[in-house]
């Protein structure tokens, strides 16, 4: 597996991590406009009719199809970026991400063209993951393949910067254009406008991407012939433990992040009745912790090992699982800003790392297929389930109580996961 990051021409620092953040940052923007429209407005415009918690969840049911789309998209992209090479898929996982994205923002609603449109929506939102499930593995990879020894944390930190500053932007544009519009013109057509927008942003993200060179590890491993011919057959022959394991270690950060950011945001404005710009804007302030925690933890996964570091973040949110719900009863805005942001900061804690952890857990022939299908797997249980799973406890009558112990309980599978894999900080690439 050892192989000099040095081979080759080595782009700048700078370089790498613009690649990696703006690539990252705008497909996850697209990703995210979507989880934010489905919590605040895509029930009435393409599910009208149903009763609230209904509509949700039909909402919310579009919203997770791109997660199972994802590890497909994952198998796609990672076949050929093991046989073609990092930089070629990147670039063609943002195109079918971004023009699936202003698709849904051109896509006629429910009143225009009756049933076509929700299932139209469904459509596009897999396209949607199938674009993304090339994207991560791709960004990592890029920047953990370039690092030099003893910085592949610092150096992967950049893609996973790209979450935080695409839901950032989303969620602004979305609080701008509400208090802009109003509540009638931002639900008839203003939450089409960050859909749309997207166009532009995967433009800058090409012309970024197309600067880059491939990675020096594989551009050594197709010097010497160490190409698989079906990158995924032996990935599932040789490391498949690790990509089980890998996904469910992924489990927990995803759980954190969209029950904080998707399900908290319709159960804060719809059950709690705090006004939608006030969730917003707290969930904002709380990516900046997520910000704040994914910076540190990969920091200092170079210095003390991505294992401990992961296990020490994700025994901490077995603990914040309980107290998240409690606080956030309180309907205290004060203490629902807690609550969000204790959530994100820890979900930055165990992301942060994972950027350099999982592509260093598989060999260089599979680790664009490895490292994206587990980080897509992870996704299914913790970023498409929690939503769902959240407001039907809810509605059962299990109550917030009964979701905090289901992040909790996510957060075990996570530590278990862990537990199971090696130290990965000190090995050549």
């Amino acid at each position: 597996m050892s192989l000099s990051p040095t081979i080759g021409t080595t782009p700048s620092r700078s370089r790498v991590a613009a690649a990696g953040l703006i690539g990252t940052a705008i497909e996850f923007y697209d990703f995210y406009i979507y989880g934010t429209a489905a919590a605040l407005v895509l029930n009435t415009a393409f599910f009208p009719g149903m009763d609230p918690v209904a509509g949700s969840l039909a909402a919310f049911s579009t919203f997770a199809v791109a997660f199972i789309s994802r590890p497909l998209g994952s198998a796609v992209f990672g076949h050929w970026g093991d046989r073609s090479g990092r930089k070629s898929m990147l670039v063609v996982s943002l195109l079918v991400m971004g023009l699936s994205t202003v698709a849904i923002g051109l896509l006629p609603g429910y009143a225009a063209i009756g049933v076509a449109a929700p299932v139209l929506l469904v459509l596009l939102r897999f396209t949607q993951g199938i674009g993304l499930g090339g994207e991560w593995g791709g960004a990592a990879l890029l920047a953990t393949e370039h690092a030099p020894p003893g910085k592949r944390g610092l150096y992967a930190m950049f893609p996973q910067l790209g979450p935080s500053v695409g839901f950032i932007v989303a969620n602004g544009l979305f609080l701008l254009l509400g208090e802009v519009l109003g509540d009638e013109r931002f639900g008839n057509w203003g939450w089409r406008l960050p859909f749309v927008a997207s166009l532009l942003l995967v433009l800058i993200g090409l012309y970024v991407r197309l600067k880059i060179a491939e990675t020096p590890v594989f551009q050594a491993a197709m010097d010497q012939h160490r190409i698989a011919k079906v990158p995924f057959a032996g990935l599932m022959r040789q490391q498949w433990r690790r990509v089980l394991l890998g996904a469910g270690a992924m489990t927990i950060a995803y759980t954190l992040f969209y029950t904080a950011t998707t399900y908290c945001l319709a159960y804060g404005t719809q059950t709690l009745k705090i006004p939608k710009t006030t969730m917003l804007a707290l969930t904002m302030i709380g990516v900046v912790f997520m910000v704040a925690g994914t910076v540190a933890s990969a920091m200092v996964s170079d210095r003390f090992g991505r294992r401990r570091t992961l296990l020490t973040g994700t025994a901490a949110a077995v603990v914040w699982g309980l107290v998240m719900f409690p606080l956030m009863e309180t309907r205290s805005v004060a203490l629902v800003g807690v609550a969000l942001a204790g959530a994100l900061g820890l979900m930055g804690l165990v992301f942060g790392p994972m950027g350099a952890f999982l592509p260093e857990l598989f060999r260089t022939e599979y680790r664009y297929s490895g490292a994206s299908i587990a980080y897509s797997l992870g996704g299914v249980l913790g970023g498409a389930v929690p939503p769902l799973v959240a407001t039907g406890l809810q509605a059962s009558g299990a109550g917030v109580l009964g979701v905090g112990g289901y992040v909790s309980a996510m957060a075990v599978l996570s530590l278990l996961c862990l537990l199971g894999l090696p130290e990965t900080g000190e090995q050549a690439l």
